[in-house]
């Protein structure tokens, strides 16, 4: 595959975006998109939202969805001696934050401020082999109260960065993987379409706010209201001490879902289509909601016939999301395959 995905995560990774405050990764996305979907824009929710042209009038609509949000922290407090306290702003592991360097984007964003969380050493702490709580966490941005009121409000965000990097050759890890990697997936996926006749009118949205609870993306579908829907998110691989039952495989392919929120017959063209293809990938059971986007997707307006894809991402909610290369490109080559492949019916 010609698409360079660790290019393009470069960009999009690159971009802040916790949730709410998706501007710069909305715009960095909608830009990529552009270049597949002239009518690319950034709606009034925030989500990027673009279709692809398509002369076959009566092709039933299918929406494309990945979420642009990162999980992060937002300011709710800060000290007379110029501290900052936050709250989580999606499900931050909270095991992570103590050290750690944090950018914070003041003044909504408008005074990028540079930050520690605080750490009490452990000879003048207590028990230092247990995680603090969120609120028990500060962040020192090295100025006094008045300077700290001055560069900061209530309500701004706080993020832990770290630059895309290189694992062992084709595995990527940094932040906000967690769901740019859908994202640079869905893109990979419009690249090949160039090239390739597929049965439906395609609608793309990268949605706001799926970290706080998926709610770009039911608004998207409501607008797009369209007759099939196949979202693109990360699901858990397995690492050290983690049960192999709850987890997919780095390296194996995409994660196809199976849910009673899904589609049953969409899931099965998938696990079909990677079967005849010789596309590697595998088969992730959830006995309810899937925690995605596709579960506001398919219970919009009078219900979408949904399907969920999934790459697996080691270390999901910390500042070393870990993913390779070989399953994006999978994952990308099942959903081309996949929507070149006759709807259900």
């Amino acid at each position: 595959m010609s698409f360079d995905f660790r290019q393009t995560l470069e960009i999009l990774t690159a971009a802040n975006g916790v949730a709410g405050e998706e501007t710069n990764a909305a715009a960095a996305a909608c830009k990529l998109l552009s270049a597949y979907a002239p009518d690319a824009r950034v709606d009034d929710f925030g989500n990027v939202v673009g279709t692809l042209p398509c002369e076959e009038a009566d092709f039933p609509t299918l929406l494309l969805d990945a979420h642009i949000d990162e999980i992060g922290m937002i300011v709710n407090y800060i000290t007379e001696d110029g501290f900052l306290k936050v709250s989580g702003c999606g499900g931050v592991d909270i095991r992570v934050l103590a050290a750690q360097r944090v950018t914070v984007y003041g003044n909504g964003g408008k005074n990028v401020l540079s930050g520690v969380m605080t750490s009490t050493p452990p000879h003048l702490g207590g028990d230092s082999t247990k995680a603090l709580e969120l609120d028990e966490i500060f962040i020192d941005i090295g100025m006094d109260g008045k300077a700290a009121k001055e560069n900061v409000r209530l309500g701004d965000r706080a993020l832990i960065e770290t630059p895309l990097t290189t694992l062992a050759g084709e595995k990527l890890t940094g932040k906000a993987l967690d769901d740019r990697s859908g994202v640079a997936v869905l893109l990979a996926v419009l690249d090949q379409l160039q090239e390739r006749k597929t049965c439906y009118k395609i609608a793309v949205q990268f949605s706001a706010q799926e970290e706080t609870g998926e709610r770009g993306a039911g608004l998207g579908a409501y607008a797009v209201s369209p007759d099939y829907a196949l979202a693109v998110d990360v699901s858990f691989a397995l690492t050290a001490g983690e049960k192999p039952e709850k987890c997919g495989i780095l390296g194996k392919g995409a994660m196809i879902g199976v849910s009673p929120a899904l589609d049953r017959k969409m899931s099965d063209k998938l696990r079909e289509v990677a079967a005849r293809e010789g596309i590697p990938a595998q088969v992730e059971v959830m006995g309810g909601a899937t925690g995605t986007n596709a579960d506001a997707i398919s219970g919009s307006k009078t219900g979408v016939r949904t399907a969920l894809v999934s790459i697996p991402l080691k270390y999901m909610h910390t500042p070393v999301e870990t993913i390779s290369v070989a399953d994006l490109e999978n994952t990308a080559e099942l959903i081309a395959r996949f929507l070149c492949a006759a709807p259900v019916s």
